[in-house]
């Protein structure tokens, strides 16, 4: 599996998405194989696929102070942030925990090290015109992002794309950045102009159709990640379907290690309990099996929550 799945990460960096597939062998294992053309012929060979978008960035451009809840609170809709500012007591860990990435670099020159993929939210929120005017410019010359949203006022915004125009950009490519950035909904405070910028990338996120035209996979990059490398002997339990009322969805994945360890999650309480102890068994077979979970009667002691879902689990265990 492990190369399987370092095969599926290096698609995904690259900006494209990817199909993982998944076929039932004869001797109680799984063969795998990875897809990135749409409408393959080897899709209908595989009992089980996984479709895998890149993963989302939300990429801020400055390091002030709507930039600190925006990086909060993308962090926690699933976006990878990366934030970008020349001052040091702006770009850090301690102003920025949640940030995947953070770069101490000019606006001029951090796109080389970007590497700005059609997966990308751009806010651009800088401090000054000059440096809005950079990035836009960079921007609008490379490939482009999902989102881009420039923030300031209808005065401000006017000027920036009349400049742009006069400089040669086409105006189609102009008209696509969000320009003020987020919804209208009368945000004053930084929380509340952050909460309205992620809106609008959310809003814009579900807009996008995908090429393979199926749901993108529930999918947690570091679990990926982990099982792109990984020698140890180890379970991966995978959400292949999800009915009703579920913690998480298809795609879902779980590494189980014999010790009893877990690295990711596919929606904890009870029946991932009841996950991991049936995939302790597979360690070091080589060998899978299919894992109906009820959890409609999964009450919660604490706050009387039911769940009211069923998932169904592929449970695949390394060989020795």
């Amino acid at each position: 599996m492990k190369k399987e799945y370092s095969e599926l990460l290096n698609v995904l960096r690259q900006g494209n998405p990817a199909m993982l597939c998944t076929r039932k062998a004869v001797d109680g294992q799984t063969i795998k194989w990875v897809l990135s053309n749409p409408g393959d012929p080897a899709e209908k060979e595989a009992d089980f696929m996984e479709y895998y978008k890149p993963e989302e960035r939300l990429i801020i451009l400055g390091g002030g102070h709507v930039s600190w809840p925006l990086a909060l609170f993308g962090a926690e809709c699933g976006f990878a942030v990366t934030v970008v500012d020349d001052r040091p007591s702006f770009a850090n860990r301690e102003r920025f925990p949640k940030a995947r990435q953070i770069l101490c670099e000019s606006f001029e020159r951090c796109f080389d090290k970007l590497h700005i993929t059609s997966s990308d939210y751009v806010a651009v929120v800088t401090r000054g015109h000059r440096y809005d005017m950079e990035c836009l410019r960079k921007l609008l010359s490379g490939r482009e992002p999902a989102y881009v949203g420039m923030m300031g006022s209808k005065r401000r915004v006017a000027g920036v794309r009349e400049l742009l125009l006069s400089e040669g950009y086409k105006k189609e490519a102009i008209d696509r950045i969000h320009m003020p950035i987020g919804l209208s909904i009368g945000a004053l405070s930084p929380a509340e102009i952050a909460v309205s910028i992620l809106a609008e990338m959310i809003q814009e996120r579900r807009h996008i159709v995908s090429a393979f035209k199926m749901p993108a996979a529930d999918a947690d990059f570091r679990v990926l990640e982990r099982l792109a490398e990984e020698n140890e002997p180890y379970a991966v339990a995978t959400v292949l379907s999800a009915r009703g009322s579920t913690p998480r969805r298809s795609g879902a994945k779980m590494i189980i290690y014999r010790d009893g360890r877990i690295y990711g999650s596919i929606g904890g309480g009870c029946a991932e309990a009841q996950v991991i102890r049936e995939a302790l068994k597979y360690i070091g077979t080589g060998r899978y099996t299919i894992m109906t979970v009820d959890m409609t009667k999964d009450v919660s002691e604490e706050d009387a929550m039911v769940c009211g879902g069923v998932m169904d689990v592929l449970i695949e265990g390394t060989s020795d």
